[in-house]
């Protein structure tokens, strides 16, 4: 699996970096499909939703200073991507405010605030609700929030983020290829969990639902 895996790559490949880029309907258009629109489709799915079977993460919903900052993160190869890192050094801070700001007011999931009171039952849903304290791994809801929904600019949602997408990412901060969090605190995280433990947390929060039970 690549670890980067593209989170905007998709996107942004379908944004030509000129004027129009800074129009948001550029990049989903409104009412018939243009070349932008199309790309972004075929990578993100129509709402912006994600694409689990490749790997393309949901972006509706995410906090669009959270997406503009991971930008200047791989424009700056704070974060790995060599393909992500020109496409985003390329964007104008206004064509990223435009299509970042566009990507959040799309409709998100629902789903059900489940805290650290719930029943924990397997092993992915125990790392998401209690952690493995005695390796000083905390549980994901203490940052990420009851469900998994996020919280603010720097906790992004992992709920319905298909569990290729979540492990990749912990396997990027386990091996030092992302290593953009504050304290270096996911990849103190990630270093602490086995291979099994990763995908069984991943699979945990793609599988919630908008009632917050396992599909």
């Amino acid at each position: 699996m690549n670890v980067s895996r593209w989170p905007l790559a998709g996107l942004l490949l379908a944004i030509s970096v000129s004027a129009q880029a800074a129009d948001p309907t550029a990049v989903y258009g409104k009412g018939g499909a243009n070349t932008a629109a199309m790309a972004c489709v075929t990578c993100h799915g129509a709402e912006a939703e994600g694409m689990a079977a490749a790997g393309f993460p949901r972006l509706a919903g995410l906090s669009a200073v959270y997406m503009q900052r991971q930008l200047a993160d791989f424009a700056s190869g704070e974060r790995a991507n060599p393909i992500m890192q020109s496409i985003a050094a390329a964007l104008s801070p206004e064509e990223a405010d435009a299509v970042t700001t566009m990507l959040a007011n799309k409709p998100r999931p629902d789903v059900e605030r489940i805290g650290r009171t719930a029943a924990a039952q397997g092993l992915g849903e125990t790392l998401a609700l209690r952690g493995a304290w005695e390796r000083n791994i905390p549980e994901c809801v203490s940052c990420h929030g009851p469900g998994g929904v996020g919280v603010g600019d720097s906790f992004p949602p992992l709920a319905g983020q298909s569990a290729q997408y979540l492990s990749s990412q912990l396997i990027a901060w386990r091996q030092g290829t992302r290593k953009n969090d504050p304290n270096d605190l996911m990849g103190h995280i990630a270093r602490g969990l086995t291979e099994d433990e990763i995908k069984a947390v991943s699979a945990y929060f793609a599988n919630l639902t908008d009632t917050g039970a396992g599909r």
